[in-house]
């Protein structure tokens, strides 16, 4: 699509060149400017290999991947990930309470924990519907959408009385289903901006923070993606042991800290869907459009720009068709749900085995796990990059000394989806991680069985933490990998396996705590682990496979 465009003063312009070098490697189209009629297999089939020919440098003349700056998409993604802050900070930061909520509530701690079930369900579920509308739609009227939702449910729990247990069940429900969507909708502005050979820098930073470092000093090493899944682990315990005396204070600092960033999306926030937008140079509907045009402001030339026909809303469960998608969705569902079992039961655990706790110091026994899962991110980030260059350099010396070869690969057709192992890429070192979190797992366990110095579990809380990032950053970044055209949809059936299957991990933890005590409770959670092992090395012996048979169907 060529493009002919004036540029009014804005941060793109204090970058653009920049952004012409950076940007060259994402020379790709996302299916979202397929045409309707298309079947949904073909159109992936198809945006897949023309991106994996374009996911180096673009040919001469061809315009880069997008048209936002390194500055710009440093920002976009920033407010994406602010946004996606609120799945997993509006979960943790209940978790220090639960202890508190079962006594003002007057119930149990297993109906206090189904109200965490609950909420997990719908983690899972609202996703498919809001991703599928976010890739329909747009990423910007949906975003601020679900934050509304996430909002007006915070002030209802704030003021409901302790009387109603029914009602706070219901409220965490809606308060799911706004809050949960926000990180597939992230998902999706990365599968606008980012291309394969970016994107697991993107998810490493997404899932990481802080925002104002990465966004006054961004690093093209980095690539470009800021806060999520860390923050949440990391702070909102503290904040929910902090504010664990008055449990409608939680529920206040929720809704305000939502209401501010709604009020910051709705200023500034483009919208980055390639259907509305193509690669950013197109100006969207009206309505679309920010107050605060400060982002890739534009002023197009009349009658030289052609926008991407709207896709039709498709069913996000024929997802679950493919095979290679189905084992990745298992994997990382079952890592997941034994993380929400380690970090459920922390409270009730450590008020146990270490009573002298306050709930303010339970709320900190948190950061441990958050900063290990901080740290991975920002590792696993660099090493899925630095993985996916080194097979790329690998296979373009071997292209090299084969050129001479009848049917021989074309150093520059390397990464072209038919011939790149992107399995290998996104799994080589799995099992290393895996591995490891399975030993930590175990070892806590027994470690609180045993009652040993509180340093000890914390220790392991950092290397779980760590490598339970490691995994499902890997995971994620594969996902979008294999179906690119579909990022919203990919990460909302994403969150609907590993959040039903954790869900069921949280509703049994205490029972089985209770049962087969604490050691053994965590050797049945690693002995999940090593049950899907198996999963890393059948993806990357079948993954080509699968891609391969997608391809084929599309070309009928």
């Amino acid at each position: 699509m060529s493009q002919n465009i004036t540029k009014s003063p804005s941060l793109h312009s204090q970058d653009v060149e920049a952004s012409s070098t950076n940007d060259s490697h994402g020379a790709l189209k996302l299916a979202n400017g397929e045409a309707d009629s298309e079947p949904v297999e073909k159109v992936q089939a198809k945006e897949d290999h023309h991106k994996e020919q374009t996911s180096s440098d673009p040919a001469p003349g061809e315009p880069p991947y997008s048209a936002f700056s390194t500055r710009e998409k440093w920002v976009i993604v920033g407010l994406a990930s602010f946004g996606g802050l609120f799945s997993p900070f509006t979960a943790n930061i209940y978790f220090p309470a639960i202890p508190s909520m079962s006594e003002a509530f007057n119930k149990s701690i297993e109906l206090i924990n189904l109200t965490v079930t609950m909420y997990m369900l719908f983690q899972g579920i609202a996703p498919l519907f809001w991703g599928t509308l976010a890739d329909k739609w747009g990423r910007r009227p949906i975003f601020l959408a679900c934050l509304l939702v996430l909002a007006l449910s915070c002030v209802g729990i704030a003021l409901q009385s302790t009387k109603d247990y029914w009602l706070l069940m219901v409220l965490r429900c809606i308060q799911a289903s706004g809050s949960a969507s926000t990180i597939a909708l992230g998902a999706g502005v990365i599968a606008d901006i980012a291309t394969r050979a970016e994107r697991g820098g993107f998810f490493g930073v997404y899932t990481l923070g802080p925002m104002v470092k990465s966004f006054l000093e961004p690093s093209p090493n980095l690539s470009l993606t800021l806060v999520r899944s860390q923050l949440g682990p990391c702070i909102g315990p503290i904040i929910g042991g902090a504010l664990a005396q008055n449990l409608g204070a939680i529920f206040w600092f929720l809704c305000i800290s939502s209401a501010i960033c709604f009020i910051i999306m709705f200023l500034i926030f483009p919208e980055t869907l390639r259907a509305l937008v193509g690669d950013g140079s197109i100006p969207p509907p009206r309505i679309y459009r920010p107050p605060i045009p400060v982002i890739g402001r534009i002023i197009p030339i009349p009658n030289n720009q052609e926008r991407p026909p709207h896709k039709t809303l498709q069913n996000p469960l024929r997802i679950f068709l493919n095979l290679d998608v189905c084992l990745l969705l298992l994997y990382n569902s079952v890592i997941n749900s034994i993380f929400y079992g380690i970090i459920a039961s922390i409270s009730s655990l450590f008020n146990e085995v270490y009573p002298y706790l306050s709930e303010t110091d339970l709320g900190l026994v948190f950061l441990a796990y958050g900063g290990g899962m901080l740290i991975g991110s920002i590792a696993t980030g660099k090493i899925l990059d630095k993985e996916y260059q080194r097979i790329k350099q690998k296979m373009i010396r071997k292209a090299e000394r084969d050129a001479h070869l009848p049917g021989a690969i074309k150093p520059e057709d390397v990464t072209a989806d038919e011939n790149f192992p992107i399995e290998l890429a996104r799994f080589r070192v799995m099992p290393f991680f895996l591995a490891l979190f399975v030993i930590a797992c175990i070892g806590y366990g027994w470690c609180l069985q045993t009652r040993v110095n509180i340093a000890a579990p914390l220790i392991l809380h950092i290397i779980l933490g760590f490598t339970t990032m490691a995994i499902l950053n890997s995971t994620q970044t594969l996902l979008v990998d294999l179906l690119p055209n579909q990022g919203s949809s990919i990460t909302a059936c994403n969150n609907f396996t590993r959040c039903g299957l954790g869900a069921v991990v949280v509703s049994v933890i205490d029972l089985m705590v209770r049962s087969v005590g604490m050691g053994w409770t965590y050797v049945i959670l690693g002995a999940m682990g090593i049950a899907v092992s198996p999963i890393t090395f059948i993806l990357i012996r079948l993954g080509p496979k699968c891609r391969a048979q997608r391809r084929a169907r599309a070309a009928q």
